[in-house]
C-alpha cells in the first residue's frame, strides 16, 4: 500500500494485550461510535488473540455464466481472485472478507485456512460463513465467522476485488486498517490512531487491573470507577510498588 503509515514498534503487541472492550473505549473516545463487527464470532474460543494488519476481499453475487460450468469443480481454480488473495496476502496480515453478510455459502473452508496459516497469516474473518467449522475450530488459527455452513462458494458468492475499501458486518475497513481479535470477538482500528490507541488502551489495561481488585474488595463504583484524585493517588503507588517487583 502507498504512502503507508509506519506504526510504532510495539503498538501490535500492545494491542494484542488489550482487550477489545478496551479498544472500543478508546476509540470512542475519538468519536469512533462502531467499530466493532457485530455477529461475527471466533469458531474456537481456545485461540488466542491477535493484532494484525487488513488485506480485504470482497464478494458479490455469483452468477451461473460466471460460477459454474455444469457444477464442475474442476476449473475452480481459473478466474478465481480467491485464490488469488490467498496466495498475495503475506505473514503478519488478516483476510477480511465482505460477504455481504451472506451465510448461504462458505467464504472459505480448511484448505484454504492452512494455506494462509503456514503462509504467517494472523487470522481470516467474514461477515458470512466458512465451512469445514470442526476442523478450522481445532487450527491454531483464529478464524471468526457469522456462521458455519457446507455449502461451497460459487453457490452464491464470487470473489470480486481485493484491497479495496470494504464493509465488514457493518463496519468499514481499509486496506492496512489494523484488526485486533480476542475471544469477544473484532474490532478495526484506523491505522492512522493505532499508535495512539496502543498506548493508551495498554496503560487502562493496567489501571482497570487495579480498579477491579478496588471493586472486588468492596468499593463502590463512585469514585472508583471512574476513579477520582484519590483514587488515582492509590494506583500510581500501587504501580509503583509492583514495578519495584
Amino acid at each position: 500500500m502507498a504512502n503507508k503509515i509506519e506504526l510504532q514498534p510495539d503498538t501490535l503487541d500492545k494491542l494484542k494485550a488489550c482487550s477489545v472492550a478496551t479498544l472500543t473505549t478508546q476509540l470512542f473516545r475519538r468519536n469512533f461510535r462502531q467499530q466493532f463487527l457485530v455477529g461475527v464470532a471466533p469458531l474456537s474460543k481456545e485461540v488466542g488473540s491477535f493484532a494484525g494488519e487488513a488485506f480485504t476481499l470482497r464478494f458479490i453475487p455469483s452468477r451461473e455464466d460466471k460460477d459454474w460450468d455444469l457444477g464442475d469443480l474442476k476449473k475452480r481454480g481459473e478466474d478465481n481472485m480467491q485464490w488469488e488473495a490467498v496466495e498475495a496476502i503475506e505473514a503478519g496480515q488478516v483476510l477480511v472478507i465482505d460477504s455481504r453478510g451472506d451465510t448461504r455459502a462458505a467464504s472459505a473452508g480448511n484448505m484454504l485456512m492452512l494455506r494462509m496459516m503456514r503462509k504467517g497469516v494472523v487470522a481470516a474473518i467474514t461477515d458470512g460463513a466458512f465451512r469445514d467449522g470442526t476442523e478450522i475450530s481445532k487450527m491454531d488459527f483464529p478464524a471468526y465467522c457469522a456462521g458455519n455452513t457446507a455449502s461451497t462458494r460459487p453457490a452464491y458468492l464470487r470473489a470480486a476485488d481485493m484491497q479495496l475499501p470494504i464493509g465488514c458486518a457493518g463496519v468499514a475497513v481499509y486496506p492496512g486498517d489494523i484488526i485486533v481479535g480476542d475471544s469477544d470477538g473484532v474490532v478495526v482500528i484506523p491505522r492512522q490512531h493505532a499508535d495512539a490507541i496502543a498506548k493508551d488502551s495498554f496503560e487502562q489495561e493496567q489501571r482497570e487491573q487495579f480498579l477491579f481488585t478496588k471493586i472486588d474488595g468492596g468499593a463502590s463504583l463512585w469514585g472508583t470507577y471512574p476513579p477520582n484524585e484519590e483514587t488515582l493517588k492509590e494506583y500510581a503507588e500501587w504501580r509503583a510498588n509492583r514495578a519495584k517487583g
